[in-house]
């Protein structure tokens, strides 16, 4: 019959300090209270852990087997009591996250550096995928946190904002518009423009900009990561205007960007399950990333 976790205490107390009374001292019950559960751990048993001798207590042959197995129980536990506090505070575990590339490229870096150095034993894990892809992720719970850029209206998942920047413009280095300070839809109506797909939200506030001006979008490449676009711009295939994540994540690569008027603010958002609690190890990652933002 397997013991208990008290009478397998009892017994590694009385190995350890050879006696039942500096076992009991220790244990900071009464002497009896620690015999009764000797007596207990042997009838669980079946046999003698120990035998009087000369008014010594020894231990048996079947103590001397059992005890090295009993310390091993009490370091695995020792190591789950220190996982759950670690998995408590935040220190270790593993990080789940579905990201849109634009983010993956722009605010997410700084983020995942400043929390694992401040926990080297998490592991973190990215997909980078559509903002469709993510909430869907989020909604099953097998990621812990999506990070997208637009809009959505998916009611399976809760979304909070976690910044907002203005649509932008990438340049080719040298270009001639780099001598304005921002550009409008009429700046770039004889420009070939390099343009992210219609689907994405930052293509459709574009297209939708420049149809307010009445301006025709003179599309020279379409592609449907803003990262490519920005690649093709500082490559001189044209210019590109994108999501203000897409533009500071250019402009900290050097390149040429800038403001794009009328402003068309495009928010990033967080989104988390509506029907679990939101992981601790995933609360802290979300605390840090707002201060790194």
């Amino acid at each position: 019959m397997i013991l208990s976790l008290r009478e397998m205490e009892v017994f590694r107390q009385v190995m350890e300090r050879g006696s039942v009374t500096a076992a009991a001292e220790a244990l900071r019950v009464s002497q009896p209270a620690v015999s009764k559960m000797l007596q207990q751990a042997e009838d669980r048993l079946g046999f003698k852990l120990f035998v009087r001798a000369k008014k010594r207590l020894l231990p048996t042959t079947e103590a001397h087997s059992l005890f090295p197995e009993a310390l091993n129980a009490f370091a695995a536990i020792d190591m789950v009591q220190r996982m759950a506090g670690d998995l408590r505070s935040g220190r270790s575990g593993l990080l789940r996250l579905a990201v849109t590339p634009t983010l993956a490229h722009s605010i997410l870096p700084a983020a995942i550096r400043a929390f694992c150095e401040e926990r080297p034993d998490v592991t973190v894990n990215i997909r980078v995928m559509t903002m469709l892809e993510a909430a869907s992720l989020v909604a099953d719970h097998r990621v812990d946190i999506g990070m997208v850029i637009g809009h959505i209206g998916d009611a399976r998942v809760a979304v909070s904002d976690l910044s907002v920047l203005s649509l932008g413009c990438v340049l080719p280095r040298g270009h001639p518009l780099c001598v304005r300070e921002a550009l409008t839809p009429a700046d770039l109506a004889h420009e070939p423009i390099i343009a992210v797909a219609r689907h994405l939200p930052a293509g459709q506030l574009v297209a939708r900009a420049f149809e307010d001006a009445n301006v025709e979008l003179r599309v020279a490449v379409e592609v449907n990561q803003s990262s490519i676009a920005c690649a093709l711009a500082h490559g001189g295939a044209g210019v590109t205007v994108l999501d203000g994540f897409a533009v500071l994540a250019a402009r900290e690569q050097g390149m040429e960007t800038r403001p794009f008027l009328p402003s068309v603010p495009l928010p990033a958002r967080i989104l988390t399950s509506r029907q679990r609690p939101l992981p601790n190890l995933a609360a802290r990652f979300l605390e840090r990333l707002r201060m790194v933002v």
